[in-house]
C-alpha cells in the first residue's frame, strides 16, 4: 500500500518522539525503509497554533515545561467546557457528540484527500461525505424510532419513513455504491479502491462509535459522563505520572508512554470512578434514562431510581477488615461496576491511543490536525474515548439492562388489531395459570 504513505518526510518532518537523540529513526529505520517511503504525496504536517498570549507567557520556560503549561491549561479549559454542556442537559450533548464525529471524521479523511488531491482522483472527498449522510441516517434513524416513536406514529411522512427506514437506506448507500463504480479511473484502480476502504473502516470507527455513545447517554447521563471523565482521568493522570517519575519505555509505538504513567493513572482512575460514581449516583438527573415525554414534547430525566443506585450495605473481605477496621461499607451498586469501568478506561483504553499513534506514525505526522493548542486535534482527544464506547454499550447490555416495559408497548401498538387481541388473550391466560390475575381481580374488586 506504497501510495497510501507518507514519503517525502524527512528527518526534520518527524514529531520529536519519532528520532533518536542524534536524529535516528527509532523502532529499527533504516536508510532502506526511508528510500522506500520517498517520492510519494506528502501529508501536510500540521503547524503550532499556540495562541500567541501563551507563547509570550511562557516564552522563559524550556520547551518540555512549555508543553506542560500549555496542555494543562488548555486541559482546564477543555474540562470547563464539559461541564457547560452537561449543565446545558442531554440535548446538547447529543449535539455535541454528533460535532464530534464530524469533526474526527474530517481530520483522518483529510489526511486520504491528501493523496487524493495528488492523484486527481475523481470524486473521493464528495463521495466520503455522502457515505457519512448516508450511515448517520441509518443509525440516527433507527434512534428515532426507538425513542420518539409515539412522535413518529403521529406524523404521517416520519411513520412512512420509519417504515421503509432501512430500505431508504440501502438505496441511498447503493447510489454511492454506483457513483464509486462509476468513478474509477484506469492506472488508479487499485489507489481508489484503497480510498474506498479508507472512508468505510474511518466510518465504523467513528460514526458507530458516536452511536453507542448517544445510546449509553439515553440509558442515563451518568452512563455517559463516569466513563469519558474515567478516559479523561486516565490520560491526565498517565501524563503527570510519567512526567515526573517516568523512566521506563512502555511500548515502542509511542515512545513518551511509561510503565509508571500507566500505573500510576491505573490506580488513580479507579480511585476517582468510585469517588465520582458515589457523587453523582444521589442525583435523579444523573441516573435516571433520558426519555421523550409525549405531552410536553420534551426530553425529561426523571423516575425513581433503581436498585443500582441506591445505597446498600456490603460486607468486607476478612483482608480489608484486618486493614480499615470496617466490618461493612456503604456503597451505590454502581461503585461496583465503576471499578469495571475504570479498569477498562485504564487498561484497554490507551490502546486506542497507541492505535491512533502507530496509525500517525505510518503516515509520520504529530497530530491529526491542530485544532487544540497543545493537544493536536478532536481525533486525538477522542482516540480512546470510541473504544470505551464500545465496551460500555456492551457492557449495559450484557449485565445492567433489563427488558423495557414502553419498548414492548411500542412494539404492541405498531401490530394489527387482531394480533394485538391475540397478545392480551395469551398474556390473561399465562397470568391466570400462575394466579396472579384472579388476585388482581380481586383486588381491583
Amino acid at each position: 500500500m506504497t501510495e497510501l504513505r507518507h514519503r517525502g518526510a524527512t528527518d526534520a518532518d518527524l514529531p520529536s518522539d519519532d528520532k533518536g537523540p542524534e536524529g535516528e529513526l527509532k523502532d529499527g529505520a533504516s536508510d532502506s525503509d526511508s528510500k522506500v517511503d520517498s517520492g510519494g504525496p506528502e501529508v501536510p504536517v500540521p503547524s503550532d497554533d499556540t495562541p500567541e498570549v501563551l507563547n509570550k507567557a511562557l516564552s522563559g520556560l524550556s520547551s518540555r515545561w512549555k508543553n506542560w503549561w500549555v496542555r494543562g491549561i488548555l486541559t482546564m479549559a477543555m474540562i470547563s467546557f464539559f461541564f457547560f454542556i452537561i449543565y446545558m442537559g442531554p440535548i446538547v450533548l447529543m449535539m455535541i457528540v454528533l460535532c464530534v464525529q464530524i469533526k474526527c471524521f474530517q481530520e483522518i479523511i483529510h489526511i486520504g484527500y491528501s493523496v487524493y488531491h495528488s492523484y486527481h482522483l475523481p470524486w473521493f472527498r464528495s463521495l466520503s461525505w455522502y457515505f457519512l449522510l448516508c450511515v448517520n441516517y441509518f443509525f440516527y434513524g433507527e434512534t428515532v424510532t426507538d425513542y420518539f416513536f409515539s412522535l413518529v406514529q403521529r406524523e404521517e411522512p416520519l411513520r412512512i419513513l420509519s417504515k421503509y427506514h432501512r430500505f431508504i437506506s440501502f438505496a441511498l448507500y447503493l447510489t454511492g455504491f454506483c457513483m464509486f463504480v462509476l468513478s474509477l479511473v484506469k492506472k488508479h484502480y487499485r489507489l481508489q479502491f484503497y480510498m474506498f476502504g479508507w472512508t468505510h473502516v474511518t466510518l465504523l470507527i467513528v460514526v458507530t462509535q458516536s452511536h453507542l455513545i448517544i445510546h449509553n447517554l439515553f440509558e442515563g447521563m451518568i452512563w455517559f459522563i463516569v466513563p469519558i471523565s474515567c478516559v479523561i482521568c486516565n490520560d491526565i493522570m498517565a501524563y503527570m505520572f510519567g512526567f515526573f517519575f517516568g523512566r521506563t519505555p512502555l511500548i515502542k509505538l509511542s515512545p513518551k508512554k511509561t510503565w509508571e504513567g500507566f500505573i500510576g493513572g491505573f490506580f488513580a482512575t479507579v480511585v476517582f470512578g468510585i469517588l465520582l460514581s458515589y457523587v453523582m449516583a444521589g442525583y435523579r438527573y444523573f441516573v435516571c434514562p433520558v426519555e421523550f415525554n409525549n405531552d410536553t414534547n420534551r426530553f425529561q430525566v426523571d423516575c425513581e431510581p433503581s436498585d443500582l443506585f441506591q445505597l446498600q450495605d456490603y460486607v468486607l473481605p476478612a483482608v480489608l477488615e484486618s486493614f480499615t477496621g470496617w466490618t461493612t461499607v456503604r456503597l451505590y451498586p454502581f461503585q461496583i461496576h465503576s471499578i469495571a469501568l475504570s479498569a477498562f478506561a485504564s487498561i484497554m483504553g490507551p490502546f486506542g491511543g497507541f492505535f491512533a499513534s502507530g496509525f500517525k506514525r505510518a503516515f509520520k505526522i504529530k497530530d491529526f490536525a491542530n485544532t487544540i493548542p497543545g493537544h493536536g486535534g478532536i481525533m486525538d482527544r477522542f482516540d480512546c474515548q470510541y473504544l470505551m464506547a464500545t465496551f460500555v454499550n456492551v457492557y449495559i447490555a450484557s449485565f445492567i439492562r433489563g427488558p423495557n416495559p414502553s419498548k414492548v408497548i411500542q412494539q404492541l401498538l405498531a401490530l394489527r388489531l387482531d394480533q394485538q387481541l391475540y397478545i392480551f388473550n395469551s398474556l390473561k391466560t399465562h397470568l391466570t395459570e400462575r394466579g396472579l390475575l384472579p388476585a388482581l381481580e380481586q383486588a381491583a374488586a
